[in-house]
């Protein structure tokens, strides 16, 4: 039984959706299960309708209205008029979402988030499994909302493995031995009292890499746009190489330090049950790609990695005492409490220097630690991280940019640049 897993790029049109179906047709003698994210970048719409609901802005409906009508486009190029069973069930989640939008939002920003963002797995997972209906093959759709349980951290929910493994492992393999192909959603879990929560950005990876786990899959594919795992994202460097075969522990290292190929929480369910990872083309789907798995001395190239957006915070204790074991405790509990994952970390005597990702609740962190600390931070800074450096490892990248923060290792150099 294999895990695809296919990522909002290779839906972004009609043409990627009947990509799709003609992928998983020529693979279907296999057991599968495919987990699918969201149409293009549906979630990034979906976040700034989120932003606008929240503060109540007058943007909210169109975003709505773009949302829809660009999902509305690849059902028009996919689905005739008199297919309208395909056609009510999109309808239909447009019209829960819109009625969710009339509402007054409560507070809490993240659950917000959860309950708007997770519409874009349900709308791309609908048109896939009408799609696939309309071409004869045998499909079902699971909700994953009702499969992969978790606690109530939105936007970073925890997974309750043993609740999620009872219900996949009843779900899923009731629907195998019936000869189905599986479709469900990526990045999306639910509580236990049926509230919608969401795994993390980038969290489709993590869902695939959970009904990997829980169903000992015999392997994960995750279909891109790209030829395998590539040393570098072609969108921000030139001359990228293809990595064919790497370690789980070098993949978690990238994925540490923010490689956008694999979200950090995929692999180490994975290595538990050393399930092979392949990242493959969805353009040249018969390529070998790219395979994460248990190898040992594997020859190591530079690897970067860049984040932007990012925020510098310097941390000085008000007493002047020195930046120690007490100190550091309550400032990464304040981190941990706010959702802060810290990028990189340098301290002094005196001064503790942190680079993070630009969150909704930046200024409710700094005033909470500004109850014991002096804080400065620069913003929109770009932290640049590159595994396996060589001498030369920098040239051309910081060229007319200032270097405010630099720190290396033996096997990693990091630098924020301004």
């Amino acid at each position: 039984m294999k895990i695809f897993k296919f990522g909002g790029m290779s839906i972004k049109d009609a043409e990627g959706f009947k990509n799709v179906t003609h992928i998983i047709d020529k693979h279907r003698k296999s057991d599968l299960v495919c987990v699918i994210s969201a149409l293009g970048k549906t979630t990034n719409h979906l976040e700034e309708l989120t932003t606008a609901f929240y503060h109540r802005t007058s943007g909210k409906k169109k975003y709505f209205d773009e949302i829809k009508s660009e999902h509305q486009r690849v059902m028009t190029a996919l689905f005739e008029e008199d297919d309208r069973e395909a056609l009510q069930a999109v309808q239909a989640l447009f019209d829960i979402l819109e009625g969710y939008l009339q509402k007054e939002p409560s507070e809490n920003f993240d659950f917000e988030y959860d309950q708007i963002v997770s519409f874009g797995e349900l709308f791309s997972s609908t048109i896939l499994f009408q799609y696939m209906r309309k071409q004869g093959m045998p499909v079902v759709s699971l909700d994953a909302r009702k499969l992969i349980i978790t606690d109530t951290s939105y936007r970073e929910a925890r997974v309750d493995w043993e609740k999620t493994e009872r219900k996949i492992q009843k779900a899923v393999s009731q629907q195998l031995k019936m000869g189905n192909i599986v479709l469900t959603q990526g990045f999306i879990g639910g509580s236990t009292e049926g509230i919608s929560t969401t795994l993390g950005r980038e969290g489709s990876d993590f869902s695939a890499a959970i009904f990997a786990y829980v169903l000992n899959a015999e392997n994960v594919s995750i279909w891109k746009d790209v030829e395998g795992l590539l040393n570098a994202d072609p969108k921000k460097f030139e001359h990228t190489v293809k990595l064919d075969k790497i370690s789980y522990r070098e993949a978690i290292e990238l994925a540490y330090y923010g490689a956008s190929v694999i979200h950090p929480k995929t692999l180490k369910p994975l290595q538990n049950k050393n399930i092979p990872l392949l990242v493959k083309s969805f353009i040249h789907s018969d390529g070998e790609g790219s395979i994460i798995h248990d190898f040992k001395n594997q020859k190591m190239i530079p690897c970067f990695i860049k984040k932007t957006n990012q925020i510098l915070l310097s941390i000085s204790p008000k007493d002047f005492s020195f930046i120690a074991e007490e100190n550091l405790s309550t400032i990464f509990a304040i981190f941990a409490f706010f959702g802060f994952k810290i990028n990189l970390m340098q301290n002094s005597a005196i001064s503790f220097s942190v680079c993070v990702d630009h969150r909704q609740n930046l200024d409710q962190l700094i005033e909470e630690l500004q109850t014991e600390f002096y804080v400065k931070y620069n913003q929109n800074v770009e932290l640049l991280t590159v595994r396996h450096y060589k001498t030369d490892s920098l040239t051309g990248l910081i060229e007319h940019k200032k270097v405010i923060l630099e720190q290396r290792n033996r096997t990693t150099l990091q630098v924020v640049l301004k």
